[in-house]
């Protein structure tokens, strides 16, 4: 699947960039002809990838957790490359992993700053230039946490399930001015957050092999194709990378 023609010209702004599923749809991307902006708060791994892209990527440190700091990145992005077409919300973290009565408030609460309101940052942020512009696709990293309980996930599975709320309520919202919102469910994919997940021992999904993930490349492939009129039948709803089908699309078989 070719999509250099349609992905030519267009910006894609990428939370979370610095490693595993966001530096990989970065590179995708790219390939496909697009120009990048590179979100993440380790401003070192995203200045390398940059220079590994070449003049079509720019690096942005950001906080998504700080909404002023969201806002100011979309205008970098724009401010570098003309446009947002594209946001891909990915930035996500599940330490630390415990019980509910366990947990440490505060930690529990940075979780939800990520993993939420980051969604929400990145979306608040670049809808109003994605509208003005006629516009866009929202893309965000889903989870099957979201929809049933994993043991001491708490924090993750409940920001998951908002954050798949959130892409709803910009499909509900925005879907007749231009907004592709589509959340992306990966199942599990060989990046250092399963690392930390194999080390907690606790749950099943800590005593997988790591064979039995899947690589970045794969989801980055993914988000690619989700910006292809192909994926408008999911608007408003979750891609599983699971269904056999739509990596038969994605051209994954």
């Amino acid at each position: 699947m070719d999509l250099k023609s349609n992905l030519s010209g267009k910006t894609v702004m990428i939370t979370g960039a610095s490693r595993g599923i966001g530096a990989e749809a970065a590179r995708e991307f790219a390939k496909a002809g697009a120009k990048v902006a590179l979100v993440a708060r380790s401003a070192d791994p995203i200045a390398d990838l940059a220079g590994e892209i070449g003049p079509q990527a720019v690096a942005i440190p950001c906080d998504i957790a700080r909404y002023w700091e969201m806002e100011q990145a979309v205008s970098n992005c724009i401010k570098a490359h003309g446009s947002l077409d594209i946001l891909i919300n990915n930035a996500g973290v599940i330490e630390p992993i415990s019980h509910l009565a366990d947990a440490d408030p505060e930690a529990w609460g940075e979780v939800i700053d990520i993993n939420l309101k980051g969604v929400f940052h990145g979306m608040r942020a670049a809808l109003p230039a994605m509208l003005e512009n006629g516009g866009g696709s929202v893309l965000t990293i889903g989870s099957g946490a979201a929809h049933g309980p994993v043991e001491a996930w708490s924090h993750y599975c409940s920001s998951k399930a908002g954050a798949l709320m959130l892409t709803k309520m910009a499909d509900k919202e925005y879907r007749d001015q231009g907004i592709r919102a589509i959340s992306l469910s990966p199942g599990t994919v060989a990046t250092q957050m399963q690392r930390d997940i194999k080390a907690s021992g606790i749950n099943p999904v800590s005593q997988l092999d790591w064979s039995d993930h899947i690589p970045p490349d794969w989801v980055a492939k993914a988000l690619v194709w989700m910006c292809s009129p192909a994926a408008d039948p999911y608007m408003g709803s979750e891609i599983s990378l699971r269904d056999e089908t739509i990596r038969a699309e994605v051209g994954l078989v």
